[in-house]
């Protein structure tokens, strides 16, 4: 019988973080014929991301350049996917979250009329301008799909309140699949830094601040923010992967370098930054994926937004909106610095993102809807 061609496409090392599992497990199953395209639109941290997942990608379009907009981004992914496609002509695309790569290639395979799963669909703030361009490329890419892999139901029931209801899975989010394979017990940083700090008897807080809407003022107020904390707590210490954008790495060391407690370091591979997750006491963060990663760790998260697409881990009560004003974000860091009943009460609660079975349930459903199983599996949480 002839086999399925799945293509799976991203580019940026979060997208490769939540992929290369994916890719991984469609590679080791004998239905499909497992290819990966990447687009390098973050060419070193997406290549750290790779080397550790072991994942060789068939296509690669390399089309990252300094200081490059969102323009060049898309319109480079959307013209090397075509050539791609004419190439490998797969029977399914699968794209993931977000990003430009993911927008671009969806519209791609929707001109070569070859169907999309979008992995991690249906989150959403609402808000077109934050998270900017997130938004609006998801929404965009949930129009455009055939298969919608939902982390969450409230993923799900988003989908319905646009009128996307078929082709729609609630398989839990493939990042907890990826930290089964990156934590290890007695894990040794590359880092230095990280491998001299005091994990037991200092509160370690990660923190990272990187997103375009938190440009400017916001940007400044967190790290004020941060910054006061590291002051305030002489038992903290404070560790900042800076990300490479030269607009972060000029305002963190605006505002963060100089100071004894703080560690300004270059960005981790996903290893590292999971095992520093693992060890450290809290986090503070506006990224998306660590609002997912580190209540599996049982780690407090303060998200540094104004608001977020993640509002089921709210729920839960394993993040908080912090917000990106400096009062705020301080008074809330220092509760859970200084109150350890607030603290258990994040640590405890309980993950809504998965079971670290997610990828086997993508790879089940899509050969049930290629005819090659007779049922698809049971959903996430059910």
């Amino acid at each position: 019988m002839k086999k399925i061609k799945v293509m799976t496409v991203f580019g940026t090392r979060p997208e490769a973080i939540k992929m290369a599992p994916l890719a991984l497990e469609l590679a080791s199953r004998p239905e499909f014929d497992a290819q990966c395209c990447v687009t390098a639109q973050h060419r070193e941290m997406l290549d750290s991301v790779l080397n550790i997942f072991q994942l060789q990608p068939d296509y690669d379009l390399n089309v990252m350049e300094p200081r490059q907009t969102l323009s060049t981004i898309t319109s480079k992914c959307l013209n090397g996917m075509d050539s791609v496609l004419e190439d490998a002509e797969p029977d399914l695309v699968l794209v993931h979250g977000d990003t430009s790569t993911t927008f671009a290639g969806a519209l791609a395979s929707f001109y070569h009329k070859i169907p999309v799963g979008h992995v991690e669909a249906g989150l959403r703030t609402y808000d077109k301008w934050s998270p900017f361009p997130e938004e609006i490329n998801r929404k965009l890419v949930g129009a455009i799909a055939d298969l919608h892999f939902c982390p969450t139901a409230a993923n799900r029931d988003n989908l319905a309140r646009e009128n996307i209801t078929k082709g729609v899975f609630l398989t839990g989010n493939t990042v907890i699949d990826a930290l089964q394979t990156t934590i290890i017990k007695d894990f040794t940083f590359i880092d230095k830094t990280l491998d001299s700090l005091d994990y037991v008897n200092q509160k370690v807080v990660l923190v990272t601040c990187h997103r375009r809407e938190n440009y400017g003022q916001p940007m400044a107020d967190i790290m004020t923010a941060m910054r006061r904390v590291a002051d305030a707590f002489p038992d903290t210490e404070l560790v900042y992967p800076v990300h490479l954008s030269p607009v972060v790495q000029e305002a963190a060391h605006r505002y963060l370098g100089g100071h004894p407690r703080i560690h300004l370091i270059m960005p981790l591979d996903v290893r590292e930054m999971h095992n520093l997750m693992a060890r450290c006491y809290m986090v503070m963060t506006d990224s998306g994926g660590l609002q997912e990663e580190a209540p599996a760790l049982g780690k407090p998260v303060l998200v540094l937004r104004r608001e977020t697409e993640r509002p089921e881990a709210v729920e839960a009560g394993t993040v908080r909106l912090a917000g990106v004003e400096e009062e705020k974000i301080f008074q809330m860091a220092s509760q859970l610095l200084s109150d350890r009943t607030e603290y258990d009460k994040m640590a405890h609660a309980v993950n809504p993102y998965g079971d670290g079975q997610a990828c086997s349930r993508i790879a089940d459903i899509i050969a049930w809807h290629f005819g090659r199983r007779e049922m698809p599996p049971e959903e996430f949480g059910q």
